[in-house]
């Protein structure tokens, strides 16, 4: 069973995960980095550019999802070196401070809590986003094209590029369609239509988005939404 709650840390969620049958998940591309924690270890997961399918590992899971393109600062890690990857923390940090970490969130009362500790603690010592992130992500989230994002943040296309990378693993182009498939599956979750789904979010049609899940979740629309 899936449960999920806001965090204290502004804009991440905390969630926990105990899968209730043997067959693989499908984790969708949200433009967002995860703090993992399974059987005692710490991972990270990076951004995803379509489903990942996870294996069905047994056992409980819990994370911190952190809000897009702040993990890099808290994880000293650029997205880009993460994507599409799930990485354990010893093989990005080193061994002992890896250890420290894992054994503070084995040591809390759940391994939830310790993981959104651990990540308030990173946050009071690295300081506040980005606010150059927190724009990008709010006007492709939006709509607003990427060229018309970079006019409006008065960077060049380019350095708009080049900073995406670093902060959310891919380009603004891949960051505003995976963020307009999720706003896409929020309304198809609530009842909407497909075809009023596709004209609220930006799709020239229902066949477009039907496309962009089918290419970026991997199944179509009714499966995505059935499962």
């Amino acid at each position: 069973m899936y449960v999920e709650r806001v965090s204290r840390l502004a804009g991440a969620v905390v969630w926990t995960n105990t899968p209730t049958g043997s067959g693989p998940g499908r984790i969708l591309p949200d433009g967002c980095m995860d703090l993992l924690w399974h059987d005692g270890r710490l991972l990270v997961a990076g951004p995803d550019t379509h489903a990942y399918v996870t294996e069905g590992a047994p056992g409980p899971w819990a994370g911190v999802r952190f809000y897009p393109g702040t993990a890099p600062a808290l994880l000293g890690v650029p997205a880009d070196a993460l994507r599409d990857r799930r990485v354990h923390l010893c093989d990005l940090w080193p061994a002992a401070r890896a250890r420290h970490l894992t054994a503070r969130v084995n040591a809390a009362p759940d391994p939830a809590t310790g993981l959104e500790d651990a990540a308030l603690s990173r946050a009071a010592e690295t300081g506040p986003p980005d606010p150059l992130l927190v724009r990008i992500v709010a006007a492709l989230d939006a709509g607003r094209p990427v060229a018309a994002t970079a006019d409006a943040l008065g960077i060049g296309a380019r350095t708009l590029h080049r900073r995406s990378l670093a902060a959310f693993g891919y380009g603004p182009k891949t960051l505003a369609r995976v963020r307009r498939l999720q706003r896409a599956l929020t309304l198809a979750r609530d009842g909407t239509p497909l075809a009023e789904t596709a004209a609220l979010t930006g799709y020239a049609d229902q066949a477009h988005l039907a496309r962009e899940v089918r290419e970026l979740a991997g199944v179509t629309p009714g499966e995505l939404l059935r499962g």
